[in-house]
């Protein structure tokens, strides 16, 4: 394959994400882009049927019945349920195929640390399907970062059977995990965590709050039982407060002098008042001593954007914006969530 040639590209597993991405695959290559739609794996017969018939293009019962095909391949999104990434991913990165693999990377991390070594000694590229990475409001945030010393991540979302297989912290809370992590960029010095189950055998609802070495705290909860969907992030650093909104890719900005005197709560507040869907027009700057501001967010979405940078990788042989490395940490800091959860659990009693 050379640079200009383009990316003749898989979906494994044609479920819940596997669609979108077959969706936004076959859409950058009606946009002209270097890639081509090549093949579609999943073991339910009637939903490989309707994903070949959409898209037109060969189905499979499985990863090895794809391989032994002969389809000609370059690269694979591996969509499939978390238990089942390590098992279909490696043979994969043994056949030469370069692969975005949806988070998280594994069920564990002896896994992760199999398909990490694997795809480095096959000189093979490895992306982590953190999607939130790439939302244009992630984005803007990083240009207005000076030293975040507070965040408050909210992820709710209403209850659907999909990915049950995994904790909601695994499920959901991984996204601000890896956010927060690649933001701060330190190591975790305590975690404080716990979780419940409601609807399934594992946790539907987390609380967690982390410290970091460099002073920075973050408190995330995330949860699948919700009446609503909400997807936030908040974050203090000296004289600024920055909210982000992950659903409607927006962010906002207050600058704070130091004679405002208001507390973080009452900051968070005012930001709330001023940022409801309905208001119109800039925010207006409410109290002496404040400047509140909309940061202009470039559009675009970010699952597009996600398997755009994929491919650009691919081509150029590159390191990609979330590698193995990234999906590892998330990956390890999810499970020390889980550890401690289980831990919180035994001291009170919940079995």
């Amino acid at each position: 394959m050379t640079t200009s040639s383009p990316v003749r590209v898989a979906v494994l597993g044609a479920g819940a994400f596997g669609k979108n991405h077959l969706r936004v695959y076959r859409e950058l290559e009606q946009a002209g882009c270097p890639v081509r739609l090549a093949a579609v794996v999943d073991p339910d017969p009637a939903v490989l049927a309707e994903a070949c018939t959409l898209y037109g293009v060969p189905g499979f019962a499985s990863g090895a019945e794809l391989l032994a095909s002969g389809v000609e391949l370059d690269a694979a999104s591996v969509c499939v349920p978390t238990v089942h990434h390590a098992r279909e991913a490696k043979p994969l990165l043994a056949a030469g195929l370069d692969l975005l693999i949806e988070k998280p990377l594994a069920a564990s991390l002896a896994e992760a640390d199999e398909l990490i070594a694997l795809a480095a000694q096959r000189g093979r590229v490895l992306q982590v399907g953190h999607l939130e990475r790439f939302n244009p409001a992630v984005t803007a945030v990083r240009a207005h970062l000076t030293r975040p010393m507070f965040f408050e991540a909210h992820r709710l979302s209403i209850f659907t059977p999909r990915s049950l297989d995994v904790d909601v912290v695994l499920d959901l809370m991984i996204h601000d995990l890896d956010i927060v992590l690649s933001l701060v960029k330190s190591s975790v010095r305590e975690i404080r965590a716990v979780g419940l189950p409601v609807l399934s055998r594992t946790s539907d609802i987390a609380n967690v709050r982390i410290e970091f070495e460099n002073g920075s705290i973050a408190n995330f909860t995330a949860s699948r039982i919700s009446t609503e969907r909400v997807r936030k992030l908040r974050l203090f650093q000296p004289h600024q407060y920055l909210s982000l909104d992950f659903a409607r890719r927006d962010l906002l900005m207050i600058d704070v002098t130091a004679a405002a005197g208001l507390s973080p709560a009452e900051l968070a507040a005012l930001v709330e008042r001023h940022s409801k869907p309905e208001a119109e027009g800039e925010p207006r700057h409410p109290t002496a001593g404040l400047s509140l501001r909309k940061i202009e967010v470039a559009p675009g979405e970010p699952l597009r954007l996600e398997l755009e940078a994929f491919l650009e990788a691919v081509r150029m042989r590159s390191r990609p914006v979330v590698d193995g490395g990234d999906g590892r940490r998330a990956l390890e800091l999810a499970l020390q969530i889980n550890q401690a959860i289980a831990e919180h659990a035994l001291r009170a009693g919940l079995g």
